[in-house]
């Protein structure tokens, strides 16, 4: 008989695995474009360690030089990352049982690993070995492929004629619409996607990323039913 340790780490890695093979071409694309600004296949090991974010890499790699605008790349993937601060309030009552654990499992709080974690949240409590399991394994491709693209170098020349610079933005997407709950849901992803794509379109910068999820949280807010506690209160 199988151990429930051995079942959610298991069921971590299954629920994670779609959004992790859909990141292999941007990861791919990841390290080759770094290894073309003269990162070494070490280097781009330690930056996919230690920072850990697609989008942040990335525009990291594109605003790369010799010397590195350091107070630049902090202050874009600040921009960029603050959507973390969301998603680690969305997901901080469910984790806290973690102890201290829930320390290190915040590094693997990817956008992946927090949706497929918020998904479990809704049939039953997340464990340290269900969160684990999808984050190490995220984890562990996203060292692999990064550093195979750095090593192999611009396999491809024109990734968008292939179709793969779209790889992430459906990955997005995809995990989006794993929230769908019925029509009670669309106005939160219309808002969401309406407003980032304004800003976008009129403040420069990577402000867009926070822009979107405060809209979609103030309109998840504005139209969620009242639960039966409060109603009863």
């Amino acid at each position: 008989m199988r151990s429930p340790v051995v079942s959610d780490i298991r069921d971590g890695v299954v629920d994670v695995f779609p959004p992790v093979f859909a990141m292999i071409p941007f990861a791919l694309i990841m390290g080759s474009q770094a290894a073309a600004k003269g990162l070494s296949p070490a280097e781009v090991l330690a930056m996919s360690t230690i920072v850990f974010a697609g989008a942040s890499q990335f525009l990291a790699v594109s605003l790369w030089s010799s010397p590195a605008p350091a107070l630049t790349l902090a202050l874009a993937a600040f921009l960029i990352n603050l959507r973390h601060v969301l998603m680690g309030a969305s997901i901080a009552h469910k984790i806290e049982h973690f102890g201290a654990w829930r320390y290190p499992a915040v590094h693997f709080m990817t956008d992946e690993v927090w949706a497929v974690a918020e998904r479990r949240a809704l049939r039953r409590p997340i464990t340290p070995a269900y969160w684990f399991g999808a984050g190490i394994f995220l984890f562990s491709a996203w060292q692999l492929f990064t550093v195979l693209g750095a090593v192999v170098g611009s396999f491809v020349k024109e990734p968008e004629r292939y179709g793969l610079d779209f790889a992430f933005p459906a990955i997005f997407i995809a995990l989006a619409l794993g929230f769908w709950q019925g029509w009670r849901t669309a106005p939160v992803i219309a808002a969401s996607a309406l407003v980032a794509v304004v800003v976008h379109l009129l403040v420069p910068g990577a402000w867009y990323v926070l822009a979107g999820a405060l809209a979609g949280c103030a309109v998840a807010i504005v139209t969620a039913k009242p639960t039966e506690e409060a109603a009863a209160a």
